[in-house]
């Protein structure tokens, strides 16, 4: 539990390195998909998430674009903490490792129990389909990685101080 929610918030992790780089690349993922979704015209409904477009009027692509750019900017939040936890306070990846499993794990569940939609509303398959079947067991592994003690401090013992940045 004191991995997940350490006394103090600060750089001195007692993991790997690379799963510094790996949240790295997995926050630089979220950056520009919550981009795309903000910024472009269609909120990448149509663009990425392969969703139809709708006829009828009022235009109702209109409400799906505005709750994709929504859904950007919620993105973009998570984003940037995710870049100040790299830059400042790194013992709380195994949080952050936490709250992507949870998101990539609950939008499986919507997309395909709570609100799974016919396939005649799609014209392929979104990449976050497929990222959710890779994202959820890497999130796990990167998890179970940083909670177990690396081989300097199981070979310091228990009463090691907190680690250096990283081994």
């Amino acid at each position: 539990m004191k991995s997940l929610l350490p006394i103090q918030a600060d750089n001195n992790y007692p993991f790997h390195k690379s799963v510094t780089y790996i949240f790295g690349f997995l926050t630089a993922v979220t950056l520009i998909r919550s981009l795309i979704h903000l910024l472009a015209p269609d909120g990448g409904a149509n663009s990425i998430a392969s969703i139809i477009v709708f006829p009828g009027t009022p235009d109702p692509n209109a409400v799906i674009y505005f709750v994709f750019s929504l859904w950007g900017l919620s993105q973009l939040l998570m984003g940037i903490f995710y870049v100040i936890v790299l830059i400042r306070y790194r013992n709380l990846i195994p949080l952050m490792l936490l709250f992507l499993f949870a998101e990539y794990t609950l939008r499986l569940i919507i997309g395909r129990v709570l609100r799974p939609l016919a396939d005649n509303y799609f014209i392929g398959t979104a990449p976050g389909e497929i990222g959710n079947y890779i994202l959820i067991p890497l999130t796990v592994i990167l998890l179970i990685w940083t909670l177990q003690p690396s081989k300097k401090q199981a070979a310091a013992g228990p009463d090691a101080a907190s680690v250096t940045k990283g081994q």
